[in-house]
């Protein structure tokens, strides 16, 4: 305010009518001026202060609440989840499940991806192709060639007890195994069993249903003649299902060499050709088995035109849902096999990604979706078997009571050909080629197109050229 005193200054000196009295006035009003000055600079400066002083408060609190929210969106760990066509049937179960581990692991997330059973193979193999392969998958028996990329799974051997390895059944973990190193934790299986109609049995004055390849053939003979119903159905269509390519291994032939080349092309390669080729050519096969799939035996079974029908235990309730009175005749039985004994196991296994940044977690995940606990919810609900001593002792699937449904004596049929069960298929890419080589040679051999002896080794020739 210092630029009024020039001013007063030139009227004191220029003009004698400025009054002292002004003069007085424009002084005071100087020192008043100066004072407001002063007193507003020491606010400005207190009130900044304080600003400071709140602002610096106030990011320590912030920190402070941002350290312990509970909250997901603050969470700094994320495990990547695949299944394989689970949604929408399971999405509740799996919701609840994986809630139930984030609140168990603080700070930890799981991203849960269901993929499309037509679609998982490739999308697999697209990930280990870019390197972008979730923390944990789930496998298939039916692409386990994918378990012998090198370099692309964790060897679970190196951060997995054997004490936490021996609760698995030893069958189920040796196939999850590469060389003798694990890379797969089984989870769930499924075996076959035969479902049949009792009352077209006694029709046919056959007493025990067939528990081999050799009295299936007798017994469909028997069936045929007495009653003019065919005794099953399998399926020839490259699109249908592998009961055909698995009897192979039930019959005691190898289909692919350790190199991946053909070794079906043997004496006893010949004897498996020749015994369906055999039960066509005889009409003891119906006519759609060259065209049709899994599904038209199932149809033609719960139309009472067939005998038998080769399924999971789950087929059962279908059956009954469908054609009650077929379903109150149907009874249940062990799988077919052949003079290896073997029976075919179907296996769902998780394999966790070697690149995962949180192996531990991942293999953490794993455990808690196949501990006792939840292998017994998931089972109960999908009808499948476990894959852990502890759960298969379970009485739900060892015990049949007096009044067991056809359902129950099933499951425990079913769980009882476990400890003898094992994957059937090959490991090999193109297993679907692989199965449609074989089933197209065996068709045109059927129609008389081919001999047996050039139809088995066409077929090794083709897979050997791919």
């Amino acid at each position: 305010m210092c630029h009024f005193l020039p001013e007063i200054a030139r009227d004191i000196d220029t003009s004698n009518q400025l009054s002292f009295k002004k003069v007085k006035n424009h002084l005071i009003i100087r020192d008043y001026l100066r004072c407001f000055s002063k007193f507003y600079q020491m606010f400005i400066i207190v009130q900044w202060k304080r600003f400071r002083v709140f602002a610096i408060v106030g990011l320590i609190l912030t920190f402070l609440i941002s350290c312990s929210s509970p909250y997901p969106n603050l969470k700094t760990k994320e495990i990547e989840f695949w299944t394989i066509q689970l949604q929408p049937q399971f999405t509740n179960y799996f919701n609840q499940l994986i809630a139930d581990f984030e609140a168990d692991n603080p700070g930890l997330s799981v991203q849960w991806i269901d993929v499309s059973w037509s679609e998982m193979e490739s999308k697999i193999e697209n990930a280990i192709l870019t390197e972008t392969l979730p923390d944990v998958v789930n496998l298939n028996s039916s692409f386990a060639h994918l378990l012998t990329q090198p370099n692309t799974w964790l060897n679970l051997d190196t951060i997995l007890s054997d004490s936490v390895r021996n609760e698995y059944l030893p069958n189920l973990w040796q196939a999850s195994q590469i060389n003798g190193k694990s890379f797969g934790i089984p989870w769930y299986c499924t075996t076959n069993i035969t479902i049949y109609n009792s009352e077209l049995f006694k029709q046919a004055e056959v007493n025990q249903p067939p528990k081999t390849y050799t009295e299936l053939a007798k017994i469909a003979k028997q069936i045929k003649e007495k009653t003019d119903k065919y005794a099953f159905f399998v399926s020839f269509s490259p699109q249908g299902g592998n009961e055909v390519l698995e009897s192979f291994g039930k019959m005691g032939v190898e289909l692919i060499d350790v190199d991946g080349k053909a070794a079906f092309n043997t004496p006893v390669g010949e004897a498996v050709f020749k015994y369906w080729v055999d039960l066509y050519r005889e009409g003891l096969l119906p006519e759609e088995v060259l065209t049709q799939g899994i599904q038209a035996g199932e149809d033609l079974y719960q139309a009472g035109e067939t005998a038998m029908v080769f399924s999971g235990p789950e087929l059962i309730e279908t059956i009954s849902e469908n054609t009650p009175e077929i379903g109150k005749v149907s009874l249940p039985t062990s799988q077919i096999t052949g003079k290896s004994d073997k029976k075919n196991i179907v296996l769902m296994n998780f394999a966790i990604s070697s690149k995962t940044k949180l192996p531990e977690l991942a293999l953490k995940f794993v455990l808690f979706i196949t501990n006792y606990q939840n292998q017994m919810a998931f089972t109960q609900e999908n009808n499948v078997l476990p894959s852990t001593i502890k759960t298969l002792e379970n009485s739900y699937f060892q015990d049949i009571p007096d009044d067991a449904s056809t359902q129950d004596r099933a499951r425990v049929i079913s769980a009882s050909q476990i400890f003898e069960s094992e994957v059937l298929l090959p490991r090999v890419k193109n297993l679907d080629k692989l199965k449609g080589i074989i089933y197209q040679n065996l068709q045109v051999t059927m129609l008389g197109e081919k001999t047996i002896e050039q139809a088995i080794a066409d077929a090794a020739s083709e897979w050997n050229q791919l």
